[in-house]
């Protein structure tokens, strides 16, 4: 059931009400996101005392695996996002197992394209990430993300127990952990499946159908941007790594990115959760014809993000010299990495706030404006050639190409992600409350006509134009708090 919109009287907002609403979905997305990155983790753990070439071999496989193909088909997943949100908002339940079927389409179709680059023994994972992406995002958009954190929480401890008796006790080795790490993604898959065909979801799902099929092209046009988003985003540290591996010394230059990198992951996951929380809570609000409701939702979510993301700052600050000593031992390793600690605590904050305004997006259907205008614009065209001066011409190192990073982050283009949630979306004229009807064809809430997107770029002007971009960011802070 979809939270109830927040109540306006008097000027003020309830922001108590909005807290509560964003928490039930935001609490158990952490969790989730918790519960479903331990599968990896307990695999690599256990994998490890087998050797060292087995752990780089299974280190090197999921870093493949959820830098490509992890990251492709959540963006493609991520389309239900705004679907099912809207749907819910509009009153028209009933669409959310049309839409989850068609991004099962989807998204297998693509598992093709991606499939032929990897061993053998990861395909079946592959498939149990098209089907599970697709069942998370029914779930969160009707904020009964409860379920699926309970199955996370269970099937984790059963891959757990399976990893001791097959690697540990059979010795059964790769083999066998790739077996498990198969067995228990597809066990995830069908316990998350039990409730919605069992009858849990009466209004939301009402069996297969042939609808699932009708609309395609446009639902390929949103899955596709939201992939874009995504991936560009996972794939710019890739890009970091991959400049911090051609600096001299690169064993302590990687070494020292990678250990602040596991603890920026270990932070991400509290804006992963709001992520997931904002999005749901403006595509609700937007199907319902409220877009003030859905800018607040955004202005709360946003807050709340950013005061964890200074408590976590904060931490990294305070334990910038006694962090590396958990990983490594490497006095050389440790120095470097707590000159990095400045640069990442600031990282911390900033990233507290973008996954937020990223979800955002995913609610509002605009995608593609954050993929190429944001993303491609700030980050790789801001932030990763002035790494590289930092680091290569002004001898940096890692330090140079991590306050690139950080450039790249803080020029990220906030400012017209908010307008389009009340201004822009408000125009649009979204579905009303209780019109049976096909979102995705009457009332087009998720894309847009190739012409409308056009005119919206054409009108901020080109999205690498740096004057833009610095008028945008100089107002950021004051529109997205101005209440």
């Amino acid at each position: 059931m979809a939270p109830a919109a927040v109540a306006v009287a008097g000027g003020r907002k309830n922001w108590s009400a909005e807290c509560k609403n964003l928490w039930r979905v935001a609490g158990p997305v952490i969790l989730t996101e918790i519960f479903q990155f331990g599968l990896g983790f307990v695999t690599a753990a256990f994998v490890g005392h087998i050797g060292k070439v087995e752990l780089a071999a299974v280190s090197i496989v999921n870093g493949v695996v959820e830098g490509l193909a992890f990251g492709l088909l959540l963006g493609m997943g991520s389309a239900l996002e705004t679907l099912c949100g809207q749907a819910v908002g509009a009153g028209q339940t009933h669409m959310l197992g049309v839409y989850m079927q068609r991004s099962w389409i989807i998204c297998s179709a693509a598992i093709s394209a991606v499939s032929g680059t990897y061993a053998r023994w990861c395909v079946p994972q592959l498939l149990a990430y098209a089907v599970n992406f697709p069942i998370q995002k029914f779930y969160q958009a009707q904020s009964r993300v409860w379920v699926m954190t309970a199955i996370s929480g269970a099937v984790l401890g059963v891959h757990a127990l399976l990893n001791w008796v097959v690697v540990t006790k059979l010795g059964r080795g790769l083999v066998g952990a790739a077996l498990v790490g198969n067995v228990s993604w597809w066990l995830l898959n069908a316990a998350q499946l039990v409730p919605v065909v069992g009858g849990w979801f009466p209004e939301a799902w009402t069996g297969f159908s042939r609808k699932a099929f009708a609309s395609l092209g446009g639902f390929v046009r949103l899955s596709v941007a939201s992939a874009v988003m995504l991936c560009l985003e996972m794939w710019y540290y890739t890009a970091v790594l991959i400049l911090v591996g051609c600096l001299k010394n690169p064993e302590i230059q990687v070494g020292a990115i990678s250990i602040c990198m596991n603890y920026q992951l270990w932070t991400l996951m509290v804006a992963v959760g709001f992520n997931a929380a904002v999005s749901v809570r403006v595509s609700n609000e937007l199907g319902a014809n409220h877009p003030k409701a859905a800018k607040f939702s955004v202005v709360v979510a946003t807050t709340t993000s950013a005061v964890i993301g200074l408590v976590f700052t904060a931490v990294a600050l305070a334990a910038r010299k006694q962090m590396p000593r958990l990983f490594t031992g490497d006095d050389a390793v440790v120095n470097e990495t707590t000159k990095l600690g400045y640069l990442l605590a600031a990282t911390i904050f900033l990233n507290s706030i973008q996954p937020v305004l990223s979800g955002v997006a995913i609610g509002a259907g605009w995608q593609s404006l954050v993929a190429f205008v944001n993303i491609i614009g700030c980050y790789y065209l801001v932030g990763l050639p002035l790494g590289a001066v930092f680091g290569f011409k002004l001898k940096l190192n890692a330090t140079g190409i991590w306050a690139g990073m950080v450039i790249g982050n803080s020029a990220t283009d906030y400012h017209s992600v908010c307008n389009t949630c009340e201004d822009q979306m408000a125009e649009r004229g979204y579905a009303s409350r209780g019109e049976d009807t096909d979102l995705g064809r009457k009332h087009r809430l998720a894309f847009h006509s190739r012409e409308s997107r056009r005119n919206e770029v054409k009108g901020k002007g080109c999205f690498v134009c740096w004057t833009y971009m610095r008028e945008k960011i100089k107002k950021t802070t004051l529109n997205l708090f101005k209440y």
